[in-house]
Parts: structure tokens; C-alpha cells; sequence
């Protein structure tokens, strides 16, 4: 069984320490090569994470053991530091619809590196901006040492070495040797030093395309398009046009309350720029050709599990609902998370998972408690590495479950996603109101302001949760968020 270990931790927080809103991280992504890091969070801020340079992927060989033998080296994990950060996004306040658009980072995507620099798309209720960041090399001007008690213009008269040196008399050239070896000997070897800096600029903003809140954006294989998804609709943009985008999939009805479904997730297929696949909140996942029709909301492969279509209660059609998606590297396999499990399904295979997996299935018999204080709605990611075959999620009480395919080991392997494992998890890091959703509104499984006394009923703490988190795309590196920290766990 494959043995995790704690690698790195980024603004950890103190016993006690309150935790803003604002700081509490909501996006997370990985550069193609794994080389970068990006984090979003609910002030609209995203920061950059690189990997240390001189860090070496394997270590050395070891002294012999007691047997006379050298110990295998062993892969050392990735290294990180801390880059660069910029804000990305200002609240707004939409004054034709009466609505306060948030600042909050909902998605990061990297896209193609060009010339040494990188390119990042980032994503907020309404707003997609695209961003570059580019490394540069500045000098650095360094201060003479020089006596604290003067001041620089003066310290070269005021030293008494120099003074006395001025009533001996000057050479016939005008010139003293001995004061020329003195200012020499004052100065600093050099003046400047030349360090990278990181600069950020907005290239470009995609707007007003959306109008309800947007919860995925996906690069295409061919480098220059990418689509945005919200509620009801499917864009695909090019990446040089931000005025005009085209509209793909669009799920809302000529009468609002005829709607029985709203799309929860989108992303393009890895390396075939035609084909894409959305997930929706009845618990489907739809493949779209693009190259079948201009509307492609329609003409789709359906994916369902049919081994859950039992008997329907309120509380099995809010679990169905499909938080997010991803494909595997080979193109044919997608992963899947919904409220209680993640399922690993085969795109040749339309009735039903290859694989499913129990995240907190002890929840199940409070689904009625989770329902009064809205943690059924709580929305967490899902990952999975590059072949395939480890998965990854996060559950309540700052848990990670990573889960491999084919072990025979359902249960997987549970994590508490902590520095110190012999420290108590704080509870300090409360979410701000949920936001009227339409994916919950247009079910009338909606509630706002519902009290958490309840919440000692249950084993868990519903407040700590690990809602996002991806995998290194080259090694078995993951990176999740816990409130306003980044931790990294490694293989």
C-alpha cells in the first residue's frame, strides 16, 4: 500500500488564530509540467507557487546497511516556494439585475507557456480574465556601509582618516594615491544585484457572457480556444477574441419552472479538441462531438448509473448531483464526484461506473441533519494522477482520501490534513453565507441562515472541510487546501 507523507505546508495557521473570509482559499491548479502552482482564494486574490530549482529528484546513495548492501535511492518529492501574488478580481455590483458579484476566485486554468512566460486564466462569478506573468531580471541597488552616526553625503569627510589625510599636500597631478586606496577599500564590491522578479499584467477580460454564476473553465488540446461554463450554459472562446464567444450548450428552458436539471461542471477531452464532457446535477455526464452540430445539447452520449435509479427520495437527488469532473490522461476514462462518493467511469460504458468509491458514507444516516444546516450542498473536487489509477478527495474534518484502482482496497487511505498529527484540528475557519445558487433554487432544496447547533450530533466537524485540491501532473504530489493554507502530501 502506498504510504503518504506530509512534503510542505504554506500559511499554516495558529491554534486560535481567526481566519478572514477573504483568505480562505476556493481554487487550485497545477501547470502542465509542475513546475507552478496557482491558488485562488475568496478575495479575489491568486498566488504562485514555483518549484525550487535547486532541489534534485533523487536522493543520494546512502552508507551500507548491516547487511553490506547500499540502500536504494529514493525520489524526493517536488519542492515549492513561494513566487509571486497579484489581485485578480474587485467586487462588483451588476446595476441591470440588482446583484453584488464577488470577488472570489471560482476557477484557475493554465494555459500554453510562450517565450518564458505564463499564462493564467482565472474566474469569478461573472468575469474571465487572462493573465501573464513574466519573469524579469532587475538590478538591485545596495547601500554603502557607512557610519550610522552620519549621514551617507558626509561620511567621507566626517571620517578623521580622511581629515587629517586633507593638510598633507597633494601630488604635482592634483591627485593623492592614499585617498584614492581609502574610498576604494570604503565602497562595496559591487553596487547592484541582479534577482528575479515576477510581474503580472491582464491581458485580456471575457465578459458579459454569463448570466449565472460560472463554475468551470477548461483549455482546449489545440492551444487556442477554451470554454466557460455556468448554470445553463456552455461557451467556447478563442483566446485572442474576447467580444465574442460561442454558445455551445444551452439547458434553460423557455419557461424557468420546467427546469429539472442545471450543468454543474464542464472540461475539454485531453487531446481531442472537438470532444468535451459536462456533468449535471440529476448525476448525468454528457459527451459532446462539436463537430456533429453548432448546438450540442442534444446530439450527446449519455452517461448514468444505473445501479442508483431505486426509489427517489429528496435526499438521493441532492447526493446524484455532480460537483466536479476530470479526465483521465488517456481519454477514456473520467472521474467524477458527487456528495457521498467518487466514481471512475469508462466513456465506452454508459450504464454505469467502473468503480465507486465511499468518501463518508457514516453521513448517510444524518442526511436530514446535513440538509437543515446545508452541508449537503457543500460542492469538493477531485483528482486523479497521470496514469490513471490513483484518485483523490477531500471529506470533512480536514480529511484527503486517496484511493487506488485495482488494490482490491476500497476503503483507501485516509489523511488528516495537518502539520503536527498530534496537534487537535482547529474549528476556528467559518465559511462566509452561501450564495443563492441556481442549482439549488431551481430544486427548492435551498436554505439560508440555518443554525449548526445540530452539528454536535454528528461524528465529524462540518465546518473543516477539504473542498479543493489537485494532483502533480508528474509525480504523486498532492496539493489541498484547508482554510487559508496550502498542504502538499507526498508518495
Amino acid at each position: 500500500m502506498t504510504e503518504w507523507k506530509f512534503s510542505q505546508v504554506f500559511g499554516e495557521q495558529t491554534p486560535g488564530e481567526y481566519i478572514q473570509d477573504c483568505d480562505i482559499l476556493s481554487a487550485m491548479e497545477f501547470d502542465k509540467n509542475g513546475d507552478h502552482l496557482a491558488v485562488g482564494d475568496q478575495g479575489g486574490r491568486v498566488m504562485i507557487f514555483e518549484r525550487h530549482a535547486g532541489k534534485e529528484d533523487l536522493l543520494e546513495y546512502s552508507s551500507r546497511t548491516d547487511s553490506g548492501q547500499f540502500n536504494v535511492p529514493q525520489r524526493q518529492p517536488p519542492e515549492f516556494q513561494y513566487m509571486t501574488e497579484f489581485q485578480s478580481h474587485e467586487p462588483e455590483f451588476d446595476y441591470l439585475k440588482s446583484v453584488e458579484i464577488e470577488e472570489k476566485i471560482n476557477k484557475i486554468r493554465w494555459c500554453t507557456k510562450l517565450n518564458r512566460s505564463l499564462f493564467l486564466l482565472t474566474a469569478n462569478d461573472r468575469t474571465i480574465k487572462l493573465w501573464k506573468i513574466k519573469e524579469q531580471k532587475v538590478k538591485k541597488v545596495k547601500q554603502m556601509d557607512v557610519n550610522s552616526s552620519v549621514t551617507s553625503e558626509n561620511s567621507l569627510l566626517a571620517d578623521r582618516s580622511y581629515m587629517s589625510g586633507q593638510s598633507e599636500l597633494s601630488p604635482a597631478n592634483g591627485r593623492s594615491l592614499e585617498w584614492t586606496n581609502k574610498v576604494n577599500d570604503t565602497l562595496p564590491s559591487h553596487l547592484a544585484d541582479i534577482t528575479d522578479v515576477a510581474s503580472t499584467r491582464s491581458r485580456r477580460v471575457y465578459a458579459n457572457a454569463h448570466d449565472f454564476n460560472i463554475n468551470s473553465i477548461s483549455n482546449n488540446s489545440d492551444g487556442e480556444t477554451f470554454l466557460s461554463g455556468d448554470d445553463l450554459r456552455i461557451n467556447v472562446w478563442n483566446l485572442e477574441v474576447r467580444d465574442q464567444c460561442f454558445n455551445i450548450v444551452d439547458m434553460k428552458p423557455k419557461d424557468m419552472e420546467d427546469l429539472t436539471e442545471v450543468i454543474t461542471s464542464a472540461e475539454f477531452h485531453p487531446f481531442h479538441c472537438n470532444l468535451l464532457a459536462y456533468s449535471s446535477s440529476r448525476g448525468f455526464i454528457r459527451l459532446v462531438d462539436m463537430r456533429k452540430s453548432a448546438l450540442c445539447d442534444h446530439n450527446v452520449k449519455i452517461l448514468q448509473d444505473g445501479g442508483s435509479r431505486g426509489s427517489k427520495t429528496l435526499f438521493s437527488e441532492i447526493i446524484a448531483s455532480i460537483s466536479d469532473l476530470k479526465y483521465a490522461m488517456d481519454g477514456r476514462h473520467i472521474l467524477t464526484r458527487d456528495y457521498m462518493t467518487l466514481k471512475l467511469w469508462d466513456t465506452h460504458m454508459e450504464t454505469s461506473p467502473v468503480a465507486t468509491y465511499k468518501i463518508h458514507e457514516h453521513l448517510r444516516p444524518k442526511l436530514p441533519k446535513l440538509y437543515t444546516n446545508d452541508a449537503i450542498f457543500d460542492k469538493f473536487d477531485c483528482c486523479l494522477n497521470v496514469d490513471g489509477l490513483q484518485f483523490a478527495s477531500g471529506s470533512y474534518s480536514d480529511r484527503l482520501r486517496v484511493f487506488s484502482c485495482g488494490t482490491g482496497n476500497e476503503d483507501g487511505i485516509t489523511l488528516e490534513v495537518k502539520k503536527d498529527p498530534n496537534r487537535k484540528p482547529t474549528s476556528q475557519a467559518t465559511s462566509r453565507p452561501r450564495r443563492s445558487s441556481l442549482s439549488n433554487l431551481a430544486r427548492g432544496f435551498y436554505r439560508q441562515g440555518q443554525d449548526l447547533s445540530s452539528e454536535n450530533e454528528i461524528t465529524c466537524n462540518l465546518k473543516s472541510k477539504l473542498l479543493h485540491l489537485a494532483w502533480h501532473p508528474t509525480q504523486n504530489l498532492i496539493a489541498c487546501s484547508v482554510g487559508s493554507s496550502v498542504f502538499m502530501y507526498h508518495a
